[in-house]
């Protein structure tokens, strides 16, 4: 219960003053800066001033020590890092896109465009191998599938080559990853 004369604090705003007027659930307060408010009771907290000093206090020093734990710099995490060698970090990208691979193809056929992009995933294939690049993507787009299924029986045939759908995040549905195995023997 709140009478004349208690200091109050406003819950959910940062306003307090002291009680000028109670009437029928409602309060009147008179805020430090001289401003007159009506809340109802139960927006309304009932502090002792020993109380609202500790209260500043303590919501003050969180405030501060809130302020300094942001200002902070996040500790470094310790982790060791698996070393790669350069090779195993570049990828080979092949696009077998029709236009990328030459400037007059509106001329061209599907059987000879389908061959060009073949002729030139296999020579880039035996490149890889010759150069020992470790890993290639083909690639080739979604369409209706036929230069995929293509290129699955061309990289069947290489006994030395694994392949696989490439990252989809990366690449989408339309692209192959190669891995050669690299013999020491060659």
């Amino acid at each position: 219960m709140l009478n004349k004369g208690d200091f109050v604090q406003v819950l959910d705003e940062d306003e307090e003053g002291v009680v000028i007027e109670v009437r029928q659930g409602e309060v009147t307060i008179e805020t430090k800066d001289g401003f007159v408010l009506t809340y109802k009771t139960a927006e309304l907290l009932k502090v002792n001033k020993e109380q609202e000093t500790d209260i500043r206090k303590a919501s003050s020093a969180s405030l501060v020590q809130s302020a300094l734990n942001d200002k902070k710099m996040p500790a470094k995490r310790s982790f060791t890092k698996e070393k790669r060698s350069r090779k195993d970090e570049f990828v080979l990208e092949i696009d077998l896109h029709i236009e990328k691979l030459t400037k007059n193809h509106s001329q061209m056929e599907k059987f000879d465009i389908l061959t060009l992009q073949l002729d030139t995933a296999r020579r880039q294939l035996e490149f890889a191998i010759i150069k020992r690049i470790p890993r290639i993507v083909f690639i080739h787009g979604v369409g209706e599938g036929i230069l995929r299924t293509e290129l699955e029986y061309l990289f069947g045939r290489y006994p030395e080559v694994i392949f696989e759908d490439a990252n989809y995040q990366k690449y989408g549905l339309g692209a192959m990853q190669i891995y050669i195995k690299q013999n020491i023997n060659r």
